[in-house]
């Protein structure tokens, strides 16, 4: 399960950095996750429930998933379209030639975290 993977390396990239603001714990998490990266969202959420789990700056912390669909432009004809997993032929000309424009994108959306002095919310 390379989710396991991905959503260590969220927290590994996340928890020094707001450490470092001055949070008490981590609220929560955006990440915006193209649908061609192949990580399954259910599984993401199974990764993140079990590494927060125990864990007093995360337990409680709540991960929000933006799916990012993919587009492609043809590189026969210019058309930009949308189009699922497997089917990446321009729908204009029929070319296979195709450049993925969105889809693959695994990102760190946004953080929310808990700063005392500063109430929630950062």
């Amino acid at each position: 399960m390379h989710e396991l993977g991905i959503v260590s390396g969220v927290l590994d990239s996340v928890r020094p950095v707001a450490q470092e603001a001055g949070a008490s714990r981590l609220l929560g998490i955006t990440l915006r996750v193209g649908e061609m990266t192949g990580a399954l969202q259910d599984a993401l959420q199974f990764a993140w429930e079990a590494l927060c789990e125990g864990d007093p700056f995360l337990e409680g912390a709540q991960l929000s998933i933006q799916t990012v669909h993919p587009r492609s432009r043809c590189l026969e004809c210019g058309n930009e379209f949308d189009h699922d997993q497997f089917h990446w032929a321009c729908p204009i000309c029929g070319s296979a030639m195709t450049e993925l424009l969105a889809g693959r994108e695994l990102q760190i959306e946004s953080i929310e975290v808990d700063i005392p002095d500063g109430g929630e919310g950062v």
